[in-house]
């Protein structure tokens, strides 16, 4: 019956120009096209010999059909272009702007300026440089800057609102602690200075400065210094040579570049008004099949240019007077006619052939491939990675400064007996195990697990606090809002006001925060996450294994203690020998009377009792 239909609707199809969206048994538009004619275009779909195998399937699911009737051919791609934006049909090529691109903010209107990445572009008088269409090169301007500068990754409004002490930056040298005044405005200033610089690609400076002091550092054979140096000089180098791309001459273009990978595509658009770069837009295909170039540029062009929101709003403030576009495409004069009497004067688009333009040409290729190999690669695996996550979860749970030392505790026991409790300790996102300690609980507690997290936190605090040793940034506690009550109790009760707290239920992995009556919910695949299970993971395996431990030499020195004659002192000497009580056994009356205070009658009392 539904065929039947759509056989009626192709009988009485139009000729004139306009636009046809088939629809599935549900209702849901599955394919959106244009024509000029829309009767024969229409019906060439429903000739089995020439269909393509992506047109055959699309087939399969078409019960109905819709037309739109339109005045002109121009009109048709306007309006096929602002419909398939609306319903995003499954079998129309897919194009989206990639906002994922990042920025670096420098948060100039600050007293003490921060640099870190963004996606958000906002008018609040920072400054913004990118979008970085490669990952690796904002990377490498970070790695400069990190290596060279010691600006603060706090969130914190100095100075208006400060720690009581410095976090671990200001201890391993990444940051001069201008929080609590050890490092004025005034030389924190000239610092954001510099980095300004670089990241306008103001290098030689810098670069001649860095380049003595690795002479300096290799001259006094400090040659680890001399390297990391070395690397700093490289990365300055290779961001003055991304600027010197930038700095092109001629008049307005938009320059148009393409790269493909198998279903994956990406289109770059370089900016360039007065000979100026000005920004790159980057839009992404996915499922583009056999699509030829030409039909993924008609598409683009179609869809950037003409359909209503971001394009609008482009050709309403500044069209360039060409578009330079990589390969010729069936509706190019239309577009150029249309954006024409947009802009209100001749606006050409072509695809160069030669010469400087060509050249630009090939520059847009070049990054389109590169938004592409990001895309495909989702986030380069650089040396940093950690220090992303830990951005991430700062911001996740909405801390002040990036935890850096995150320090995470649990509590295990066995039906409320051998009670102990664990301490893990993460620097940047990995395990120093040299910081695991390990504890049995002094009070009897029981099954109160309430009282034993309130018991480890206090001692563990206490005993850093003693030795002088930084205090962690983050507490992470197993459990509910009950354990994170405990844990907060015992840090007041100390007088630590300055530590992040966080809580990780295990059933439903949420994360409960103080003063916040909601948990935190992520993504399963979110690295943050990922991460605080790490820690609870880590401190829940080390808790059992000493609880395991504990319960071990309890039953071992129990099966001994039975023995007359044998007490707590003679118990470990057997076990400090003969490693276990099945060692003990295995042994001779000989081999046990050689031990001081065991006689041979006793060694053989000991075998005896054990059944040997």
């Amino acid at each position: 019956m539904v065929r039947l239909v759509l056989k009626a609707q192709l009988k009485n199809l139009p000729t004139r120009p306009g636009v046809y969206l088939f629809k599935d048994a549900a209702g849901e538009v599955v394919y959106v096209g244009k024509a000029s004619s829309l009767r024969p275009r229409v019906r060439s779909y429903f000739s089995v010999s020439k269909q393509s195998p992506k047109t055959r399937e699309m087939m399969r699911h078409v019960v109905s059909l819709e037309t739109i009737v339109v005045g002109s051919e121009a009109e048709a791609l306007i309006l096929e272009a602002n419909l398939i934006k609306e319903y995003h049909p499954r079998f129309n090529i897919q194009l989206r702007d990639d906002k994922r691109y990042p920025y670096i903010k420098v948060t100039t209107e600050e007293p003490f300026p921060r640099v870190f990445v963004t996606r958000k572009l906002h008018d609040d008088g920072s400054r913004y440089f990118g979008p970085y269409t490669s990952v690796g090169v904002m990377r490498q301007a970070l790695e400069v800057i990190k290596r060279l500068y010691t600006v603060r990754s706090c969130s914190y409004d100095l100075p208006r609102e400060a720690p009581e002490r410095a976090c671990l930056d200001y201890h391993i040298g990444r940051c001069l602690a201008p929080c609590i005044g050890l490092q004025d405005r005034a030389s924190y200033g000239a610092m954001i200075g510099e980095i300004l610089k670089i990241l306008d690609g103001e290098t030689e400076g810098v670069r001649k400065r860095v380049a003595d002091l690795m002479q300096e550092a290799s001259d006094g054979l400090e040659f680890e210094r001399a390297a990391r140096l070395r690397d700093v000089l490289s990365g300055l180098d290779s961001l003055a040579r991304q600027q010197r791309v930038e700095r092109l001459r001629g008049g307005d273009y938009d320059v148009v570049g393409l790269a493909r990978d198998g279903d994956l595509a990406a289109t770059v658009v370089l900016r360039i008004r007065s000979g100026v770069l000005l920004g790159r837009d980057t839009q992404r295909f996915s499922d583009v099949g056999d699509e030829s170039d030409a039909s993924l540029i008609t598409t683009f062009a179609s869809r950037y240019y003409l359909s209503s929101g971001t394009g609008a709003t482009r050709r309403a403030s500044h069209l360039p007077r060409e578009i330079l576009i990589p390969s010729d495409f069936d509706d190019r004069e239309l577009v150029e006619d249309i954006l024409s009497a947009e802009a209100g004067r001749r606006l050409r688009v072509y695809a160069p052939k030669k010469g400087s333009k060509a050249r630009l040409s090939e520059l847009a290729a070049d990054n389109a491939r590169h938004a592409l190999e990001d895309r495909l690669t989702a986030l380069e695996q650089v040396e940093d990675r950690a220090e992303t996550v830990l951005y991430d979860l700062r911001d996740r749970l909405d801390l002040k400064i990036v935890p850096r030392l995150i320090v995470c505790v649990d509590i295990s026991h066995h039906q409320g007996t051998e009670t102990v409790g664990s301490a893990i300790v993460f620097e940047n996102g990995a395990p120093k195990k040299s910081e695991y300690r390990h504890m049995r609980v002094k009070g009897d507690w029981g099954n109160d697990d309430y009282r034993s997290m309130a018991e480890v936190v206090s001692r563990y605090f206490r005993r850093r606090m003693d030795e002088e040793r930084p205090i962690p940034d983050l507490l992470v506690v197993d459990g509910g809002k009950g354990q994170l009550g405990a844990a907060r109790a015992a840090l007041e009760e100390l007088g630590v006001t300055d530590v992040a707290l966080a809580a990780l239920a295990k059933r439903e992995e949420v994360i409960f925060r103080p003063d916040r009556s909601d948990p935190i919910r992520l993504g399963r695949k979110n690295p943050a996450l990922h991460l605080l299970q790490r820690l609870r993971d880590e401190a829940h395996r080390f808790a059992i294994s000493y609880n395991r431990k504990l319960r071990k030499k309890r039953t071992l020195r129990s099966d001994l203690g039975e023995i007359p004659g044998i007490g707590p002192e003679r118990q470990k000497l057997l076990l400090s020998r003969f490693g276990s009580v099945r060692g003990v056994r295995g042994a001779t009356a000989q081999e046990l009377a050689r031990l001081p205070g065991i006689s041979e009658g006793l060694a053989v009392r000991v075998l005896t009792y054990l059944g040997s």
